[in-house]
């Protein structure tokens, strides 16, 4: 049986706007296992940027129940909720992220330098293992400034494995990319679910993210209007050997 990494309860958000109260997520329900490779999507004003925020311990709900791998998060208080978000989430941005002026290894390394138990030697040894799994061998004093952003973001795919976390959450990870580049880390993230049964939850507003992943969540207007498990998954790599490569 498949180990349930999140689970959320009648989730609720509401924001006081002026006079108003904006209800941002209106009672959402659903699990997420282990190994699964979901995308959450939805238009501006849908919801979906909140549940990210609730989902990567950034925020927490009005009412209802967000269970992170067994770990109760609603009544977490912001230090417990850091800690919680440190050992268990890998985030992958839109931006990248990246400290500007620093090497591909030190932005790897940085979020174990949150975690006392790892020491200088393994912290360094782990960003090299994550630099090699998402093809950088080559770039690790690579500054960030001398990367390309498809090597960017890779380095920042590396940043969310080096905690081993029990989830990657990508936040319109391929937003800032051209095509090819977009379908490189596409098949980078497939790789990682399919074969290394990652657990991958990618936000985004493009519904052809959709066609590669096991399952998607539509939200509109606070709550899920679809839940779907896609029986025909397209692969990535096949699609990236039909564009056209860089002169």
């Amino acid at each position: 049986m498949a180990k349930e990494i999140i689970r959320v309860e009648n989730l609720k958000r509401d924001f006081v706007v002026g006079e108003e109260i904006v209800h941002a997520l209106r009672g959402l329900d659903f699990t997420i296992n282990e190994g699964e490779f979901v995308t959450i999507m939805g238009t501006s004003g849908s919801g979906k940027s909140t549940l990210l925020n609730i989902l990567g311990c950034l925020d927490t709900p009005t009412q209802g129940e967000y269970y992170l791998d067994g770990n109760s998060v609603r009544l977490m208080g912001k230090n417990d909720r850091a800690t919680l978000r440190n050992r268990k989430i890998g985030f992958i941005f839109q931006s990248y992220n990246l400290l500007p002026k620093t090497t591909a290894i030190e932005n790897v390394e940085l979020p174990l330098m949150y975690n006392s138990s790892v020491s200088a030697k393994e912290r360094h040894e782990r960003a090299i293992k994550s630099l090699n799994e998402v093809g950088l061998g080559d770039r690790l004093n690579h500054k960030s400034n001398q990367m390309s952003g498809g090597q960017q973001q890779r380095v920042a795919i590396a940043r969310a494995l080096v905690n081993e976390p029990v989830i990657i959450l990508a936040d319109e990870a391929t937003g800032n990319l051209d095509t090819r580049t977009s379908f490189e880390i596409l098949t980078l993230l497939q790789r990682m679910h399919q074969q290394e049964h990652r657990t991958i939850i990618f936000v985004t507003h493009n519904p052809e993210i959709a066609q590669f992943s096991s399952r998607n969540i539509v939200i509109r207007d606070g709550r899920i209007k679809e839940d779907t498990y896609n029986s025909d998954i397209k692969s990535a790599k096949s699609v990236l050997e039909t564009l056209p490569k860089e002169n």
